[in-house]
């Protein structure tokens, strides 16, 4: 059975952040992502004149992967969690917690979820309960975090290698 990455981006503010997720994630192969809370999703108007803002932002940093990558706007980030694990995958938060496994040492033996969060308040303790397991990335530098738009690069070249290769 083909083990699958999904990534879920929830409550990611920028426009701009989102579209460079998309972009990263057709060049991945994931295989669908899901938007939730206030995250904006891609427009499916063609006029670009009704086109927000927004709308506009994503397309400029998605080049295309907004079309390529399917994806879903989920109202409930709690009924979709339990909807995939019941699909057999496993979700994972990228957050820095005590529980976070290195993201090398990860080792998926089923599809994975992967959940990003808010640019400044990461992910919530309440979704975090809900998760299997959390990786990090290991920061060498002064800083504690990257841009999440990096990091769902890394992380998603890093998960879908696992996949692939075991």
């Amino acid at each position: 059975m083909e083990k699958k990455l999904f990534l879920i981006l929830h409550n990611i503010r920028s426009a701009y952040n989102v579209g460079a997720i998309f972009r990263t994630a057709d060049g991945a192969g994931v295989s669908k992502i899901y938007l939730t809370g206030y995250s904006h999703a891609p427009s499916k108007e063609e006029n670009q004149d009704l086109k927000s803002k927004a709308d506009k932002m994503i397309e400029k940093t998605a080049l295309g992967g907004e079309k390529s990558v399917p994806w879903e706007k989920a109202e409930n980030i709690f009924e979709l969690l339990e909807k995939l694990k019941k699909e057999n995958c496993t979700v994972v938060a990228l957050e820095t917690t005590p529980r976070a496994v290195e993201l090398g040492k990860f080792e998926p033996n089923c599809s994975v979820a992967l959940i990003l969060g808010n640019e400044v308040d990461g992910i919530s303790q309440e979704i975090l309960e809900k998760c299997d397991s959390a990786v990090a990335i290991p920061m060498r530098g002064v800083k504690g975090s990257l841009n999440v738009s990096i990091a769902a690069g890394v992380a998603a070249y890093g998960i879908m290698d696992k996949l692939i290769y075991g």
